[in-house]
């Protein structure tokens, strides 16, 4: 079978990719074309784009750029249409994902949507063309079932493949003595994204000599090149470790986390964290305005309460980040976001959820 997938930043790749390789288990003449990144590049197929190409964050960034976006939908809207795959699998990444969904639709392409776009945090009206474009919604939060149903349409929850990322991780067993740890760590994950980088990081940065027992330490992506890193760690003593996000958080005593999937990975892997997060004014401004959900992480939306504190746009000061951290390094907050963890890991289940969809795509395009 012919599998063409889209995703469109870096949680989507290892997504995709752990789904291509339930997919091939159980298809192994399987074909794929992606628009995806390095992992999904190393289960096979043909990478048509790589998603740093197309890593635009808030408003002001999209509109910037507004001529770059048109030209990569057209281009891939004639990729889908020329390849005429047997499943089209969009991950995630609904500002480009559901155009797509809506050309594929009309010209007769079956689509699957794996881990559903955010339609109950703003614009809840996207439900109605997602329900019109979409053959298969594929979730992983379990709030989302009820939402759907509220609308008429029934999905398959398949657990979180996050969960699946961490279980398949092959921890280092030695990672403090390989790095040379002489502190406790405390984990900087200040996202996947230039823009994030740019907003983000120095603020984190701002807190380090305010805990000198203690050793910051970046975990980096690829999506990223060592030369921006080095640009904002001049003059500290900060260091860089790529590609080892989990392990970094495993050995780590608590982290400051951008907001995005990278909350729940710190906390699936029970490590204390404060979450960060500003954007430009504007975007800032109009999100205020049109985002309904009174939190931004996704630990706090699926627990339906304050489990980690979130700093946001002007809240996210040296003093606020200073005060938090000071919180989860020790004592009760320390405690009871340790015990709120193990309840959430409850609620999200357990791994499983790449092999659930794989299962459920193989099976109805056979059918």
């Amino acid at each position: 079978m012919k599998y063409y997938l889209i995703a469109g930043e870096a949680s989507g790749d290892l997504h995709g990719a752990n789904l291509m390789k339930n997919i091939k288990a159980l298809d192994p003449q399987a074909e794929f074309r992606f628009w995806g990144g390095d992992l999904m590049l190393a289960e096979g197929g043909t990478l048509v784009n790589h998603y740093r190409e197309r890593a635009f964050m808030g408003i002001t960034e999209v509109i910037k750029n507004l001529g770059k976006i048109l030209g990569f939908m057209k281009q891939c809207k004639q990729d889908v249409l020329d390849y005429q795959p047997d499943a089209l699998i969009l991950v995630d990444y609904p500002g480009f994902n559901l155009k797509i969904a809506k050309f594929a639709t009309k010209h007769n392409i079956t689509v699957h949507y794996y881990i559903s776009p955010k339609v109950w945090a703003w614009n809840t009206r996207r439900v109605y063309n997602i329900r019109r474009d979409v053959k298969y919604m594929y979730t992983i939060l379990p709030f989302e079932t009820a939402f759907y149903k509220r609308y008429g349409m029934s999905v398959d929850y398949v657990g979180n493949p996050i969960c699946d990322a961490i279980h398949q991780y092959p921890f280092a067993p030695h990672f403090k003595e390989e790095h040379q740890f002489t502190k406790p760590v405390v984990a900087l994950l200040p996202g996947s994204r230039l823009a994030e980088l740019r907003y983000v990081l120095p603020s984190m940065l701002s807190v380090v000599k305010q805990f000198p027992d203690y050793e910051f330490i970046l975990a980096a992506t690829n999506a990223i090149d060592d030369a921006t890193y080095d640009s904002y760690l001049k003059d500290t003593p900060i260091r860089i470790i790529k590609n080892q996000t989990y392990d970094v958080l495993a050995n780590a005593h608590a982290a400051l986390v951008c907001s995005g999937t990278a909350t729940l990975e710190t906390a699936l892997i029970e490590c204390p964290q404060v979450v960060c997060y500003r954007f430009s004014n504007l975007s800032y401004q109009i999100g205020k305005r049109v985002i309904k959900i009174p939190y931004i992480s996704l630990v706090n939306l699926i627990m339906d309460k304050k489990i980690v504190t979130e700093l946001i746009q002007d809240e996210l000061s040296t003093e606020n980040i200073a005060k938090e951290l000071t919180k989860i390094l020790d004592g009760d907050g320390r405690r009871s976001m340790q015990h709120s963890y193990k309840a959430l890991k409850i609620k999200v289940g357990d791994f499983g959820a790449s092999q659930r969809a794989a299962q459920l795509i193989v099976k109805r395009i056979v059918k």
